[in-house]
């Protein structure tokens, strides 16, 4: 239901407290007193059966029957069996929100509560939840301590005691919030619907969530994606250790532990992870104080060089960057002048991007004192440079080594980031670097993929249905490479052999080559061969190989007494040379489905534990992020005598690999161990695929990726006028292509379709149009047998995903072909499949030829009397 009735929620008019039995009395008690408190001549009404008045200024009733319809908000505190009854009651009065403050609530009776809240539109936040607070509308629904100081932060937390402990930290150092929400069970409002809202909310600046866990996986990364590219979202995440719900029985699975596949979401949608409320802190005070900048030249100014080297380290740990010539060394005798005069000068110099003056006080220099001089220096240098032609503002965090509270008053009252240690603000520092960096990694256009890359969907699906089909939970090998094999990933020749006399005949073919061989046990119930001794390697006989394969068998059998050993596996031997041993594979994650595992491989691959995670779809750009982030990067370089690894053939098998988590959602794990890798490309050497049912779906196409990939069955060959045309969803990588089709359009056209003149096609600008959410939008481009674009449609859809907006733009050679009505067309169906209600759409009313073809398309016209040079067009998708 995403943001309905949010307006009614944080924006109450009518509020009515209601449970005020015995057992929720100190609940509802504290709930109105911070009500009240907030709106002193709000009006609120507490229902009680005793009716007795609580306060001056509530409206006491005996029941909800006396209470005036249509109410904005209840609040409720009745005991857990009372639950689904007053939710009732105040559905059927008319409210549109309501807040559970009861605590303890089971999951089943969550649920009988919110089937009762749904059958009358009514929203819910919590049970458990601490309540919400909105200090620019007066408004605290609460158990909190203090009521949170206005500001535009916003606060969604799943923990009541977390947001709490944000909020009396925030009132201490002056930081306000747009809006505070514990949301506490989560029954119905949840972190997604916070991060819709809030993204859109311009009383808010940043975005703070604390977070348990992830129930809508797809439904919390295309919120967060969305909100990630509006404004600075921290997300902080308790339960990071908490032991996975099952074991895994591949090497990939148990790399894939639940905390890193949390870690690759927030960094796959854009969001600032923090690990502890520390860090939270000096996020908020950052956050509250100082909007993201560009650049990562740190410079830092200090006043002894025992502490400007400490933070120098901390930025180096932390993987920021320093500027040349710093630290700045005032030495231990500089006083509150000493810090103004050098200040003046760093907070104009081109060679940094940012200042960072750190403070120990001495007998010759007070906290105070030189948190006054360091902001006064900075009005003054801010003033002055309005007059000199806007030049930028240069960001300063200071760090007051002892937290004097007077210093972080100066400080706060000149909206200066002010932190109590050096760590701290370089932490603070480095969250709106991290920000700005997510930012233009989400905005970076992605590589083509090659023209060579064309999957045999076809084979791998067969070869998946029949194991499934015949109740296997593991591929064998000669399957595993014919896998493989369809996503053109190449791997060693491989014979499957039933026994030592077919092993030792396979292998003579390999022998009389001059090869050596490598023998390996096969059996369903062995996932790790090694742990049985199951290879054998560098064989040079028939002899050895029978021998090997009797030895196998003994000891699979001592060692496995149960398992079922179906025969021999018999591969040439790979010399590995200059080759680096790496790990590619699939694991399953129950919040987040598929995700891509990459590291260094081996037999040692979970001691070494150097793995990097990511959610698929992946392009060549996230596929080489995805490389970068883990320690064996550094050895794919050219060092020494050995060359550099094909970096490029090692990304491409990790796109092959997220693309067959698409193609085949029943490969629940798979494991390429190891992967070798040298100047030449990329070779599996070893392989396993566990296969299993696809779990129920979750929506449209691809239900166990979290992440929409591209949507592939949306593609349409179509013919108009006797011309071959292909439409297909627009991609990333398609931004060179918007260009070249912009600069072909007509001023007028690109008038018609953007309300105003266009002139420049910046990076900035074609990212918008060419990097889709597919889980929320749409666009179809249309091409011709050239290559050239003809024009494109795209459709939007509002956070609810109820209604959505449409745009078109046609090439002026190809209005009248029958075109647009086509684009048109394949984006209403789009739009139905998705369940959207309604397409709207603004038309200048001069634009007659799109007028008619909505008119052809059964759309209403109305005018727009805000603007009577537009049209306002809409479909309702509910009657075709």
């Amino acid at each position: 239901m995403s943001t309905y009735r949010f307006e009614a929620l944080l924006k109450p008019r009518a509020i009515a407290v209601v449970g005020l039995t015995e057992t929720g009395a100190a609940l509802g008690e504290a709930a109105l007193a911070n009500l009240v408190r907030a709106r002193p001549n709000a009006e609120i009404y507490a229902v009680n059966p005793q009716t007795h008045a609580f306060s001056d200024g509530i409206n006491c009733v005996a029941g909800m029957d006396d209470l005036p319809q249509n109410l904005d908000l209840v609040v409720i505190t009745a005991p857990p069996a009372d639950l689904v009854a007053w939710v009732g009651a105040a559905g059927r009065r008319g409210a549109a929100a309501a807040l559970i403050l009861t605590p303890d609530v089971p999951p089943g009776l969550c649920e009988a509560v919110r089937a009762e809240a749904r059958g009358h539109g009514l929203r819910l936040l919590g049970p458990g939840s601490v309540g919400l607070a909105v200090p620019r509308e007066n408004l605290d629904a609460s158990l909190l301590a203090q009521a949170p100081k206005a500001g535009d932060l916003a606060l969604v937390s799943q923990s009541g005691t977390v947001a709490a402990g944000i909020v009396a930290w925030a009132a201490r150092r002056e930081v306000g919030f747009s809006a505070v929400l514990s949301l506490g069970m989560a029954c119905d409002i949840d972190i997604a619907d916070g991060l819709d809202h809030f993204a859109a909310d311009l009383h808010t600046r940043a975005i703070l969530l604390s977070l348990d866990s992830i129930p809508d996986a797809r439904k919390f990364m295309s919120a967060a994606r969305a909100a990630a590219r509006a404004k600075p979202v921290v997300v902080l995440r308790a339960g990071r250790h908490r032991a996975p719900a099952r074991a895994s029985v591949t090497h990939t699975g148990a790399l894939a532990r639940p905390d890193a596949v949390y870690e690759a979401a927030f960094r796959r949608a854009g969001l600032l992870s923090v690990d502890s409320l520390d860090a939270m802190f000096a996020a908020v005070e950052t956050l509250g104080r100082q909007r993201p900048f560009p650049g990562h030249r740190l410079a830092i100014l200090g006043n002894g060089r025992g502490i400007a080297a400490l933070a120098a380290d901390r930025l180096a740990d932390r993987g920021g960057t320093l500027a040349a010539g710093n630290p700045v060394e005032l030495g231990i005798a500089a006083g509150p002048e000493a810090y103004a005069a050098a200040l003046e000068p760093l907070l104009t110099a081109p060679g940094h991007d940012a200042v960072l003056a750190i403070h120990v006080p001495t007998a010759r220099s007070g906290s105070a004192a030189t948190a006054k001089a360091l902001a006064g220096t900075v009005a003054r240098v801010r003033k002055s440079s309005e007059g000199q032609g806007g030049q930028r503002k240069k960001p300063i965090f200071v760090a007051q080594i002892g937290d004097d509270p007077e210093a972080a008053a100066v400080l706060a009252a000149a909206n200066i980031p002010g932190f109590a240690t050096e760590a701290d603000a370089i932490d603070g520092f480095l969250n709106l670097v991290r920000y700005r960096e997510a930012q233009d990694d989400l905005m970076r256009t992605p590589d083509s993929l090659p023209r060579e890359f064309s999957p045999d969907v076809a084979a791998a699906r067969a070869i998946v249905d029949r194991a499934v089909q015949a109740g296997q939970t593991w591929l064998d090998p000669v399957d595993v490479a014919a896998l493989l094999a369809a996503y053109r990933i190449a791997s060693v020749p491989l014979t499957l052999a039933p026994d030592a006399d077919g092993a030792a005949t396979a292998a003579w073919e390999i022998i009389a080559q001059g090869g050596t061989v490598a023998l390996k046990v096969v059996s369903p119930d062995i996932v790790h061969k090694s742990d049985v001794g199951g290879v054998r390697l560098d064989l040079t006989s028939e002899a050895d190989v029978r021998a090997a394969a009797a030895d196998i068998l003994v000891r699979a059998r001592r060692l496995r007494p149960e398992a079922r050993i179906t025969g021999f596996a018999v591969q040439p031997m790979i010399r590995r040379g200059q080759q680096r041993e790496l790990i590619a594979g699939l694991a399953e994650d129950p919040t987040f489905g598929p995700v891509v595992v990459f590291g260094r491989g081996g037999t040692a691959v979970e001691v070494i534990d150097d793995r990097a995670l990511a959610l698929p779809p992946l392009d060549l750009r996230l596929a080489s992020e995805l490389i970068d982030r883990t320690r064996v990067a550094r050895r794919l370089a050219a060092y020494r005598d050995v060359p550099a690894v094909d970096r490029h053939a090692v990304a491409l098998v990790l796109v092959k690999l997220a693309q067959l988590a698409a193609d085949c959602p029943e490969v629940r794990e798979l494991d390429i161990n190891p992967l070798l890798a040298d100047a030449a490309g990329a070779l599996a050497l070893d392989a396993r695929v566990m296969v299993a049912p696809a779990p129920p779906g979750r929506g449209a196409a691809h239900p166990r990726f979290a992440i929409r990939p591209y949507p592939v069955e949306w593609e349409r060959h179509l013919t108009l006028r006797g011309e071959a045309i292909h439409v297909r969803p627009v991609r990333p990588e398609d931004e060179a292509l918007f260009l070249t089709f912009f600069q072909s359009v007509s001023a007028e056209d690109l008038r018609l379709r953007f309300f105003a003149p266009v002139r420049d096609f910046n990076h900035a600008f074609l990212a918008r149009l060419t990097q889709l959410d597919y889980a929320r939008a749409i666009a179809f481009v249309a091409i011709d047998a050239a290559g050239t674009m003809l024009g494109a449609v795209r459709l939007h859809a509002d956070a609810n995903h109820d209604s959505g907006e449409y745009a078109i733009l046609i090439r002026g050679d190809r209005k009248g072909t029958g075109l647009g009505h086509a684009l048109m067309s394949l984006m209403i169906d789009w739009a139905k499949a998705e369940g959207i209600s309604r397409v709207e759409g603004t038309v200048l009313r001069e634009n007659r030829p799109m007028l008619a073809v909505c008119k052809q398309l059964g759309f209403t016209t109305r005018p727009d009397l805000e603007d009577g040079g537009v049209v306002k067009v809409e479909l309702d998708l509910t009657t075709l």
